[in-house]
């Protein structure tokens, strides 16, 4: 329905809608206003809303990071217990090795034994170890060398016995123990007459010095021959 004067190929007549039907009229009013809304809200929206695939990439990666801290960091402290655990652990070790650790020590008491006197106590043990150590060693060798002159002994004594064996009168005609303690008895009365008449025990110091000047001039090997010699002649003039 035109207005009256209006004509029906006019743009406004055309655009408008039909008046001759009001219902029509308000639902298309109605959805160009819903669809308008829609438009500006999601067009707002659109703006307003950030990009959450960025942010969304940002938060992993800074999660990401800081889980990768937290795992070092956890890492490092298990590392530094498990460091610490196995010091403890060794010194308990000691104590319980040395010796030393188990004596009670007066000067503290009851007290826990600190680090450095288990350490200090701990290097005077293997000190006091390498001395014993070596003391053996001196011992051992020392029995080595009585083991030795004990074979060459051994050897000695069955070539004796094996030599009165092939000949048991060769002995007949050795000299008795008798005139050997008369010879021995003879040298030590020469050497006692010197020393007697040398030596003087008015104090330590005189008769260290006595006896020393008696060696010197009475136990000379000449001296000793001179006297066994003489002692000899005398006893084979008693003897025949």
């Amino acid at each position: 329905m035109t207005e009256p004067g209006a004509s029906p190929d006019d743009p406004w007549v055309k655009a408008s809608p039909d008046l001759s039907f009001p219902g029509l009229f308000v639902e298309n009013t109605r959805k160009g206003s819903v669809v308008s809304r829609a438009n500006s809200i999601g067009s707002t929206s659109a703006s307003s809303v950030p990009n959450t695939d960025d942010e969304d990439s940002d938060y992993h990666q800074e999660s990401y990071k800081e889980s990768y801290k937290d795992r070092r960091r956890r890492a490092h402290t298990q590392a530094e217990q498990k460091r610490r655990d196995a010091i403890k652990r060794g010194y308990d070790d000691l104590q319980t090795i040395v010796p030393t650790c188990q004596q009670q020590d007066f000067s503290i008491g009851s007290q826990k034994l600190s680090k450095a006197i288990v350490l200090q106590k701990t290097i005077d043990y293997i000190q006091f170890l390498h001395k014993e150590k070596k003391k053996q060693e001196e011992e051992v060798s020392m029995l080595r060398k009585d083991v030795t002159a004990l074979k060459i002994m051994k050897v000695n004594y069955e070539q004796i016995v094996k030599a009165h064996q092939d000949n048991p009168h060769e002995g007949e005609d050795q000299v008795s123990d008798q005139v050997k303690f008369n010879v021995f008895q003879g040298i030590m009365d020469s050497l006692f007459q010197s020393f007697n008449a040398s030596i003087s025990v008015a104090s330590f110091q005189e008769l260290s010095a006595c006896v020393f000047s008696w060696i010197e001039e009475h136990c000379k090997p000449q001296t000793l021959r001179e006297i066994v010699i003489g002692v000899l002649h005398q006893l084979k003039n008693q003897l025949y």
